[in-house]
């Protein structure tokens, strides 16, 4: 049902592991198979994967403001619910602090949601004529030899991938998705090559696992 749309998990070491280890197929192949006893059939589930969670069951593990009632086990057991090859399939991790109350008012000029959606556009008209050949429509969807071809970097930019690989001990599956969203914030950026303002951004967005899956 989320084929080319968003399938949103709140709470996601809520749900039960098993489901949430049969993700993993469907979010690699960007299919679905359904066996029952005299059939099987395969639906197309090419789709946004976004979830959400606490870091612990209170929800304070981490916290600047509260501080965290939960044993050290129960930390470790609520967040090995999510799997490290389940994670390796999502490209972004971000961690998000609580709001404090006197920002929720401030004048702080922001970008425009009208600037943001401009941008946004316009990476995805980049997008969509690049891979007009491939019947393809974003750099999500790219294969290991688009991969090779369209996230080519410079000998700067393989230094700093290749220092963040043996750091963080990141897998080939996580360097790949780097590479893809590396590609696309710099198509938001309106750049042609892959910069290293663009690789060291998309690879703070792989850094969230080892902060709290190392345990």
């Amino acid at each position: 049902m989320a084929h080319y749309g968003v399938l949103f998990l709140d709470e996601l070491p809520e749900f039960n592991k098993s489901t949430l280890e049969v993700l993993r197929g469907p979010l690699e192949d960007r299919v679905v198979t359904i066996s029952r006893l005299n059939s099987s059939i395969t639906y197309p589930c090419n789709c946004m994967f976004i979830a959400s969670m606490n870091p612990c069951p209170c929800g304070y593990y981490g916290s600047k403001e509260k501080e965290c009632s939960c044993r050290d086990d129960q930390i470790k057991k609520y967040i090995n619910r999510i799997s490290g090859p389940l994670l390796d399939r999502i490209d972004i991790h971000i961690e998000v602090e609580g709001v404090k109350f006197e920002k929720l008012g401030n004048d702080i000029p922001s970008e425009s949601s009208c600037e943001i959606s401009k941008r946004v556009n316009n990476a995805r008209n980049i997008q969509l004529e690049r891979y007009k050949e491939y019947n393809i429509f974003s750099n999500s969807e790219l294969t290991p030899n688009l991969i090779n071809k369209y996230c080519k970097l410079k000998a700067k930019e393989k230094k700093v991938l290749e220092s963040a690989f043996d750091r963080f001990g990141l897998s080939a599956r996580a360097y790949s998705r780097i590479l893809k969203v590396a590609r696309t914030i710099a198509d938001l950026d309106s750049s042609e090559n892959i910069e290293i303002s663009h690789l060291s951004e998309a690879i703070q967005y792989r850094s969230l696992d080892r902060k709290y899956w190392s345990r």
